[in-house]
């Protein structure tokens, strides 16, 4: 299903507001109006239109970053304009295409790439891509190679920038062991005597423990290279050319931390391979597509397979396994502890949510062997 950027007009107290801040940044031309991106992100999200003296339109994207989610945003801005640099450095200096080219950030009259709003808020100032679009499922095959190439394309053109330029904004975001510990604890404590409904799903997971620690451990043991990551590989936070239907960019950067390479691919075939929504109650809905996943190791070798590992592209089958484990710990354990941290719309949302990931996991786990298999024959192929 596609997914267009739906816009509402401002009130004129935002239009003043918007235009204010807008024209701070080195946009040439004269504003003409501002509207709201519903695009359901975490930050308010605005498109503006300035007009050259030649009468030529162009379109900007203003975003004022959710410091309630991101509690350092000058970190974030740090590691966005890290990142986005060292990718248009790179692709200018090297002039081939990767397919993972990234958004530019727009100088602010500071000369820093943001700037303050007049009722407080950090922004920032992107070019709007025209053309292009979005996606919320995986509808193919050939969705699910462009979206891997797409962020293979960022992990390739990441690869030389040391991790350490960059900020761990969100401490611990994907140590596996730490989310089973506060899951255990949130059994143990129990506040909401939640704990005996959810037996089979803590049997499951207790069950899968062996997982846990199996990239970590190969961290520890240096096999496994630290990188800067995107850490939100779903297929929506990529830009599809509305004309030929490929990868145009990978989007959406605030969450780009030091971390594995496999937590990244990981959260694609989690995210990719399964058509069902989050929250489905009807569990066989819950289906691993093998060719879309077979369509999403293609895409991703062939633009981040010269920079990948012997042992990263042998755990890629796992990641899926780990990163679906992970999240289903996750949802359970707010659904203990009376859904405090992710958004519920209904009771039992978060349970729903969890057994959709183990039920994803279960499957990942009973073909991993031939998903590894075929893994390293696409790598040997190379």
């Amino acid at each position: 299903m596609t997914r267009h950027s739906h816009t509402r007009a401002l009130t004129s107290e935002t239009a003043a507001l918007v235009e204010g801040i807008a024209d701070q940044f080195a946009i040439e031309g004269q504003y003409v109006v501002g509207e709201e991106v519903n695009s359901g992100h975490i930050n308010s999200t605005f498109r503006v239109t300035y007009e050259l003296e030649n009468g030529e339109r162009r379109r900007y994207i203003l975003q004022r970053i959710n410091d309630k989610v991101f509690k350092d945003p000058l970190a974030v801005m740090r590691n966005v304009e890290c990142v986005t640099s060292h990718i248009n450095w790179k692709v200018l200096r090297k002039k081939r295409e990767l397919g993972g080219q990234t958004l530019s950030l727009y100088p602010h009259k500071t000369g820093r790439f943001y700037g303050s709003g007049k009722g407080g808020g950090i922004w920032r100032c992107y070019n709007y891509l025209e053309g292009c679009q979005t996606y919320d499922v995986v509808e193919n095959a050939r969705q699910a190679y462009e979206a891997g190439r797409a962020f293979g394309a960022f992990q390739n053109l990441v690869s030389d920038l040391p991790p350490g330029e960059i900020v761990e904004t969100i401490p611990d975001f994907h140590h596996t062991r730490k989310r089973f510990e506060a899951l255990m604890a949130a059994v143990e404590e129990d506040r909401h005597g939640r704990v005996v409904s959810v037996q089979s799903e803590l049997d499951f997971i207790l069950g899968c423990e062996e997982a846990f620690d199996r990239l970590l451990n190969l961290v520890e043991k240096g096999l496994l290279p630290i990188r800067i990551t995107h850490n939100d590989t779903k297929i929506n936070n990529v830009l599809f050319d509305q004309e030929t239907d490929e990868a145009v960019c990978v989007i959406d950067l605030d969450t780009v931390m030091p971390g594995l390479s496999l937590y990244d691919f990981g959260d694609l075939v989690r995210t990719a391979t399964n058509p069902a929504a989050e929250d489905e109650r009807d569990l066989t809905k819950v289906k691993l597509r093998v060719r879309i996943f077979e369509s999403l190791v293609e895409g991703y070798l062939a633009s981040a397979g010269p920079v990948l590992t012997q042992e990263e592209v042998s755990q890629m089958a796992f990641s899926g396994r780990l990163i679906s484990l992970e999240l289903g710990m996750r949802f359970l354990t707010d659904h203990l502890n009376g859904d405090v941290y992710f958004r519920v719309s209904r009771e039992g949302q978060n349970l729903d949510r969890a057994r959709t990931q183990l039920c994803l996991a279960r499957q990942i786990e009973e073909e991993e062997e031939g998903m590894r298999s075929y893994v390293i024959k696409v790598a040997k192929a190379r």
